[in-house]
């Protein structure tokens, strides 16, 4: 197999999969799997069947395809047995951090923050949010760090966002009510599912279970929506001519504020793609690489980037990829001390370039409108 090139369905055998699902796996994780376009033909190789088999290897321990995006995303693509046990150790701990606390007790569902949430408010008295989040998390005996857990992205506290879908429930069953922004008082039929039975509570609290939220169902379609667009500018990334890609990273950092950039000579650049003059003398520069590459950027490339800004006794550099970083080149990168030198993937070059309009364009604009509590206030 070594130095031979192949279609999909032969990759799929090599790596020990059906042809239907390694079809479907292969196209999941088609940003993070090396291939060689010849014509109208996407072929792969050797270094495709080690990473779609380390992808294999993951899935079968019994980690998701979603959980394995991200990770990739966030880790880059493993190359050797190291930097796979690496990923599925963080997958791991992750995945139990989400659903324990510290203590080993089970973070509490939506469905069992209804009653809670009731009894906070059962005196009648209007209370905020964040007391109600307290007085819950009292209920439970969570810990801090239970309450500040999140999602693997990084972005979202579980308890925070579990807490928020039960008292949205509420209050569209009109359980609780808002009194003000973001205050909030049980109603009379609240105090009256207090009250019932059993059998009843769980019956309602089953029904309370399916109500949906229509923000975070805007809210999953939006992010759906930038997935998508990541993907898609990736590719076109991909797809651009190199010299176009260093004038597309030069424009961004310009937008970005960092200065006055410009694309250097291809004659003599020593290696050096940009720069970004932070001051109008180019007193302190930022040098720029750029590789529009297909395989994961290693330690050897990055080393090599440090060494071209050594020769121009630079101190910052940002090294760009429509690709990946391994763990190696990322770990080199952070343990430098004479200079500074960032990192940036595909993925992120694609947020950074929606974040700040580069290749993109505003299709719509929605504006969700709530109640303005102090307008109707005084006499």
């Amino acid at each position: 197999m070594e130095g031979e090139v192949f279609p999909k369905v032969r990759l799929s055998e090599y790596v020990g999969w059906s042809e239907s699902t390694g079809r479907h796996w292969i196209k999941v994780f088609k940003d993070y799997i090396p291939y060689i376009k010849r014509e109208n033909s996407i072929l792969y190789n050797n270094e495709s069947v080690k990473v779609l088999s380390y992808i294999k290897r993951l899935k079968d321990t019994g980690i998701s395809k979603e959980k394995i995006l991200q990770a990739l995303k966030k880790y880059g693509t493993p190359h050797n047995d190291n930097e796979f046990n690496e990923i599925a150790s963080a997958l791991k701990e992750s995945s139990f951090s989400r659903s324990k606390g510290l203590d080993g007790m089970k973070l509490p569902t939506q469905k069992e923050m209804i009653i809670p949430i009731l009894k906070v408010l059962s005196d009648g008295k209007a209370y905020s949010a964040a007391t109600i989040s307290d007085k819950v998390a009292s209920y439970f005996n969570l810990t801090e760090e239970q309450r500040v857990q999140t999602y693997l992205s990084g972005k979202d506290s579980i308890y925070v966002t579990t807490i928020r879908g039960a008292r949205y429930s509420l209050i569209k069953e009109d359980y609780i009510e808002e009194v003000n922004k973001l205050t909030f008082q049980i109603t009379q039929d609240g105090l009256e599912l207090l009250r019932d039975n059993e059998e009843d509570v769980e019956d309602e609290i089953e029904e309370l279970e399916k109500v949906i939220n229509p923000l975070e169902v805007i809210q999953d379609q939006v992010s759906e929506i930038e997935n998508e667009l990541i993907t898609k500018l990736i590719d076109q990334l991909k797809q651009a001519h190199w010299r176009r890609l260093e004038y597309i990273v030069v424009e961004l950092l310009t937008a970005m504020g960092y200065g006055d950039g410009e694309v250097t000579d291809k004659t003599n650049n020593g290696g050096l793609d940009g720069i970004i003059k932070e001051d109008k003398l180019g007193l302190d520069n930022i040098y720029i690489q750029a590789k529009r590459w297909e395989n994961t950027v290693g330690r050897p490339d990055v080393m090599s980037f440090s060494g071209a800004l050594d020769a121009k006794s630079a101190k910052k550099g940002i090294f760009i990829t429509t690709s990946s970083f391994t763990n190696g080149a990322k770990e080199y990168a952070s343990r430098l001390e004479s200079k500074k030198i960032i990192l940036i993937d595909g993925y992120r070059l694609a947020k950074l370039m929606i974040e700040n309009n580069i290749g993109v364009n505003v299709k719509r604009k929605i504006v969700i409108k709530e109640i303005d509590f102090s307008y109707f206030e005084g006499d």
